[in-house]
């Protein structure tokens, strides 16, 4: 089936050792639909990839990779702020950086985060108090089967936690370009609990990101050292009668209300909790520093070995808790992406 396979190694963050039948390049827009319609003709799966940094290859990929990698960062401004025209195929920590450089505030708190500006509104990205969809102004993709390039606003978008109007449809869209608009009216956001103690009324924009990639490096595993792709479980989000029955028996469980009424746990903690920080399952383990994170320490463990060690968590924080976790990674299987239903049950 494989009679010339392309090493996938180092297209995904997890260092998977997992083999496509063709990888493609797209620098523009006419090229990623291109390659994608060749393929679609021929019958052949396609998963359009940016940094490989939320994905999990459980096996070999049957069809073509295609990386977008359209590029352009175009910045214009107004008296009240600046608008952002990012390609896709731009690295989403070099933005940051370049914004930074420019004396542009906004993105800091979004520092040191892996993966390209593609792969941004797909799952919401955010850290640290922030969220894509708080700057967000617009999304261009372009629908496959049709051709057409579409402008999603942001309340089109349908913007969650973790979630967009993208995450479900990832073989009808590609996303192009990402449109940001950053206020001139800056105010830094530092209620994360480790961002608390900062002066709000002397802290600078340089400065947050310095801090936050200090904090991160020490948390989470460099990908070109130790495969991962950072958080693999999304932080479980209760309704406000679950969260009192649980407070009650576990007072010192971290939470934090949501606009809608809900409470979000940390899933960092549940998995603590369960003393499985540091457990280590065949080649695959949990990182010692940070429960949340999945790693594949000496790069050769399976993408099934990394997802057998997931559905594992999985079940211990559901007997202890009654609280199911849901993976933030994709899981990508032979044909596409797999339903993490299919596992996690």
């Amino acid at each position: 089936m494989y009679e010339h396979p392309f090493q996938l190694k180092s297209l995904n963050t997890f260092s998977v050792n997992a083999f496509a039948k063709s990888v493609v390049t797209a620098h523009h827009e006419y090229t990623l639909l291109k390659f994608w319609r060749k393929a679609y003709r021929k019958g052949k799966p396609v998963l359009i990839l940016g940094g490989g940094s939320n994905i999990l290859f459980l096996e070999n990929y049957a069809g073509t990779i295609l990386l977008n990698r359209i590029k352009g960062i175009f910045i214009t401004e107004n008296k009240t702020a600046w608008q952002l025209h990012v390609g896709a195929g731009e690295k989403w920590d070099e933005l940051v950086v370049h914004t930074i450089k420019k004396n542009i505030p906004g993105l800091e708190n979004l520092a040191c985060i892996p993966g390209y500006v593609g792969a941004a509104p797909i799952q919401n990205i955010g850290a640290y108090g922030v969220e894509l969809s708080q700057i967000c102004e617009y999304v261009d993709a372009i629908d496959l089967y049709s051709g057409k390039k579409i402008r999603f606003t942001c309340s089109e978008c349908d913007f969650k936690y973790r979630d967009s109007i993208f995450r479900n449809c990832l073989e009808k869209y590609a996303i192009v370009s990402v449109g940001l608009r950053l206020c001139k009216k800056w105010k830094p956001i530092l209620d994360y609990h480790e961002l608390a103690h900062l002066d709000k009324f002397h802290i600078t924009p340089r400065q947050i990101f310095n801090f936050i990639c200090i904090i991160r490096h020490k948390k989470l595993p460099d990908p070109a050292l130790v495969g991962n792709a950072g958080s693999f479980f999304k932080n479980p989000i209760i309704d406000i009668k679950t969260a009192r029955c649980l407070f009650q028996i576990y007072p010192n469980m971290p939470y934090f209300y949501q606009k809608d009424g809900r409470i979000k746990l940390s899933a960092g903690w549940l998995i603590e909790y369960c003393q499985l920080k540091g457990y280590i399952f065949g080649e695959a383990a949990i990182y010692p520093k940070q429960a949340l994170v999945l790693i594949n320490s000496k790069k050769i463990a399976t993408g099934t070995e990394i997802a057998a060690l997931a559905l594992y968590i999985y079940n211990k924080v559901a007997d202890q808790f009654n609280i199911y976790l849901q993976p933030e990674v994709r899981l990508i299987g032979n044909y596409g992406e797999i339903n993490p239903k299919k596992l996690f049950m």
